[in-house]
């Protein structure tokens, strides 16, 4: 079985230039870099390089420290929260603090015990081994890295039937990293044996624009602060989106303003598509508006506004509400969603056509 990642200590500072053609000199080829190149670009190298989540890389670095003193692996870790917070980004910077190899599965790959066999027997003394979602192992899976997290080891069985032993087989000390969007769906004798568990909150403004800013300079963008400024506030809060948000500017910018980023050239690419200045884009606006003009505000079900929009409930629960409830744009009541006061004026409406209950103060 081939993993899907793994690297060493050497590589940890192998030169970006590498990723590019040569010419029969060896030169390095002039071209623009594709998608996959800039996001290795962009992502972080080292722990100093990160932006936001201070609390997290203060702990972080405690526990590196403590564990390199001692001589001991590093503490197994669990990294939670929404998507494109950095979880990946922690978990792949810790191996180079560390100086040791990486080796990187993904929980819907571990379908049985001998799919996460070869990730641990080939781990090395004091490694790092990153699943990511690993909230989607199987229970099987997951029941099967117990002892190798606690004492590690794993039991194999050999043979069937009345001719089957176990074998005990020792491991190497390694530490095992996970990252999950969806706690809950961990069982709690799993999440236990994470000796330390991080949640990664959302970014402020300020943070993603100083993101903005640095991975501008990577990408030998010129822009300025207000710039990046109004990409940060348009970005919901995940360094991952304000990213796309950049190189959307730097594409209208390329086409549309000879290559020079403006806050005026920043409005109107993120104009053209649709995103205004809360970070709403077009299908998110279109639930809202629904939620108004069909059902007078709500509450209502998601699956009465799904059937609606034509699409499917998870499609809304999963990718539009969570952002539009931590606006304050909308709510959940036992009846099903409702509008706020906030969101009905940020759609332009009057709060007097609908029935919005008063607060006591």
């Amino acid at each position: 079985m081939t993993r899907e990642v793994l690297y060493g200590p050497d590589d940890s500072d192998r030169d970006d230039r590498d990723r590019y053609d040569r010419d029969e000199n060896g030169r390095p080829i002039d071209r623009r870099r594709t998608t996959s190149e800039e996001d290795i670009l962009l992502r972080p190298k080292r722990l100093d390089e990160m932006v936001g989540q201070r609390e997290v890389y203060e702990r972080i670095l405690i526990a590196i420290e403590a564990a390199k003193k001692r001589g001991e692996p590093l503490g197994h870790i669990l990294f939670d929260g929404p998507p494109g917070l950095g979880k990946t980004t922690f978990a792949t910077c810790i191996p180079k603090e560390l100086g040791t190899s990486l080796q990187i599965a993904n929980g819907a790959t571990l379908k049985a015990p001998k799919d996460i066999v070869p990730y641990l027997t080939n781990a090395e003394e004091g490694s790092v081994l990153f699943i990511d979602e690993i909230h989607r192992m199987q229970k099987t899976v997951e029941e099967f890295i117990y002892p190798a997290m606690e004492d590690f080891r794993i039991d194999l069985t050999l043979g069937e039937g009345t001719n089957a032993r176990t074998m005990n087989m020792p491991l190497k000390q390694f530490t095992l990293i996970g990252a999950t969007t969806r706690t809950g769906l961990l069982s709690a004798p799993l999440r236990d044996r994470f000796q330390m568990r991080e949640h990664l909150d959302f970014y402020t403004p300020e943070e993603l624009s100083a993101i903005v800013l640095k991975n501008a300079e990577k990408l030998q963008m010129p822009i300025d602060d207000v710039a990046a400024m109004e990409i940060a506030f348009r970005s919901r809060g995940t360094p991952r989106l304000a990213n796309n948000r950049l190189r959307w500017v730097r594409d209208f910018a390329d086409a549309r303003a000879d290559g020079k980023i403006t806050p005026k050239v920043a409005l109107r690419a993120m104009d053209m598509q649709g995103i205004d200045s809360l970070g709403l884009d077009p299908f998110d606006r279109k639930f809202l508006e629904t939620i108004c003009r069909v059902f007078g505000g709500g509450p209502v079900g998601v699956e009465a506004v799904a059937h609606t929009m034509n699409i499917a409930p998870d499609t809304l629960v999963d990718e539009v509400e969570p952002f539009l409830l931590r606006s304050e744009l909308l709510i959940r009541t036992p009846r099903g969603r409702k509008i706020t006061e906030k969101g009905i004026e940020h759609l332009g409406l009057n709060p007097n056509d609908f029935d919005i209950p008063q607060t006591l103060f």
